[in-house]
């Protein structure tokens, strides 16, 4: 498969990926809004904090530094035994459900039985869940390397609207089951994604004239399980030690880099989950596809060396003109955000302050995003450890920062500790590029430069928007409201066209791949 191929499927797994987060807080919503009218808040809060944080913390644990080790992989590999690697999830999965439950249950504060019922029983489900998606690991990374887009597009969209119709129709017919409402229609989410992975590829292997069965690395529905063969080792240990690399790097990761305030976070954040984390998920795929591991680029096939710098340009300056844009406008309309989603209880405290500031750490996390995604795809194991090795030196440095900015200015320290953590990442991230690079004629992180004049139009929507919010919002009421909006539109106008005429060689390349993208759907 070339460059370019791999390159145009990996813009329509982006752009699924895209679309599927658009669907799914778009139901997540009205789903909240729904449920608020039958069940207490703190049984809402319970689910969308605490249980959640449980399920999620569980399977990146347990399966992100299998997924970006597994993905990696040269197509001469034995698949047999990197299918036995991405079993070992699910043992691990149940090490971490059942640690992290006992934390839950036993050091964190347990909530009020009379106001959330059933809360250790949702503790349990929830860790049940994340085990039981784990049994769906090898699948999903299997579809994921062959870039079976349609499938990731149907489990996803399936399992989700099922969870959401069940969680309806059970707070509207038993709320008085409480958590057990969420505990069972999260267990039904996971067991149909993993059912609609397992039973796809079952029946592709089952059916001989299917043309996608003929670039599965696996021929027999027993392949796709646990082997093990006295020829050769149970898993690649290359394998195996970069992925423990990369296990290391994940825990330090969620350690050093989870959580901020949960309204501002998951106002703030919208954005970022929309947008980036499809974009890199797709696109470390991609690079992980075209490059090999330690290798530079002078040691590369030129082709591919020369699509992936276009791309990781491209990528970089999408995300800096994102970032940018989230910060510029965010800054002069977190209080109007705000008290529209939460009234005058949140837009008249240091909530703006906190979105304000988390705004910075957005355009921190989207340039974050993409330089770490190629970062991580390239680098060899003994340069992933000594990222890892950084990373932990600079872990006591955080933290002592992020007690000494909280003790001093509250919330707002820890986001503005987060930041310095981010940039350092960044720093990291760049270096590596840049010497990755070094021999070879192409500058992707020429990405990060922008024009003057869009540079300039930026300065000046921030000083415009800015002096609306002061003399607009949001005492005045309404109109005034809606005045503020519209300078803010015809801003974002401006900067907008001023980045379509300005960033020609960006504006090419999406262009390029949306168009590569309908097209190879209309010919699946």
């Amino acid at each position: 498969m070339g460059s370019q191929e791999v390159l145009g499927q990996a813009a329509r797994l982006a752009s699924s990926g895209l679309l599927l987060q658009v669907l799914f807080r778009l139901i997540t919503f009205v789903l909240n809004a729904f449920i608020l009218r039958f069940l207490s808040k703190e049984i809402v809060g319970i689910v969308n904090v605490r249980l959640t944080l449980l399920y999620s913390t569980t399977t990146f644990l347990a399966r992100e530094a299998f997924r970006r080790a597994c993905l990696s992989g040269g197509a001469q590999r034995d698949w047999s035994q990197t299918l036995n690697l991405l079993w070992l999830t699910v043992p691990l999965g149940i090490f971490w459900s059942s640690c992290l439950g006992w934390v839950w249950l036993q050091l964190l504060e347990v909530p009020d039985p009379d106001v959330v019922p059933y809360y250790g029983t949702g503790v349990l489900f929830f860790g049940l869940s994340a085990v039981v998606e784990l049994l769906g690991e090898p699948f999903w990374v299997l579809a994921q390397a062959h870039m079976f887009v349609k499938l990731k597009v149907l489990a996803e969209s399936m399992s989700v609207i099922l969870r959401s119709v069940l969680t309806a129709l059970l707070v509207l017919w038993l709320p008085h089951w409480g958590l057990y409402i969420f505990s069972l229609a999260q267990l039904l989410y996971t067991t149909v994604l993993v059912l609609c992975y397992a039973i796809y590829l079952i029946q592709l292997l089952r059916s001989p004239e299917s043309a996608k069965q003929l670039t599965l690395p696996v021929s027999r529905v027993t392949q796709l399980l646990p082997s093990i063969s006295r020829s050769r080792a149970f898993v690649n240990w290359k394998e195996a030690r970069l992925t423990w690399s990369f296990f290391k790097q994940s825990f330090l990761k969620q350690i050093l880099t989870e959580g901020v305030y949960d309204i501002v976070n998951n106002l703030g954040s919208l954005v970022a989950r929309l947008i980036f984390q499809p974009v890199e998920e797709s696109f470390y795929l991609f690079f992980a596809k075209v490059l090999e591991r330690e290798k530079d680029a002078s040691l590369q096939k030129q082709d591919d060396v020369a699509v992936a710098a276009a791309v990781l340009e491209s990528l970089l300056k999408l995300a800096l003109l994102t970032g940018l844009t989230m910060t510029v406008f965010g800054f002069a309309y977190s209080q109007l955000a705000l008290d529209i989603y939460g009234g005058a209880m949140l837009s008249s405290g240091s909530g703006p302050v906190l979105m304000r500031c988390y705004c910075l750490y957005v355009l921190l996390l989207a340039i974050n995003g993409v330089t770490e995604c190629f970062t991580f795809a390239a680098m060899s194991k003994e340069e992933v450890d000594r990222y890892n090795f950084t990373m932990l030196a600079l872990s006591s440095s955080f933290l002592v920062l992020s007690y000494l900015l909280t003790s001093w200015c509250g919330s707002v320290g820890f986001i503005m500790a987060n930041c310095f953590n981010m940039g350092i990442r960044i720093t990291q991230s760049l270096s590596f590029i840049h010497h990755y690079f070094r021999e070879s004629s192409h500058r992707p992180l020429a990405g990060l430069r922008l024009s003057p004049v869009l540079l300039g139009v930026f300065v000046l929507s921030a000083g415009i928007t800015s002096v609306s919010e002061a003399f607009l919002c949001c005492e005045r009421g309404w109109p005034a409201r809606l005045a503020h909006v519209a300078v803010g539109t015809i801003c974002l106008g401006v900067t907008l066209g001023t980045a379509f005429l300005t960033e020609t060689k960006l504006i090419h390349f999406l262009r390029t791949q949306l168009g590569r993208s309908r097209l190879s759907d209309k010919m699946t």
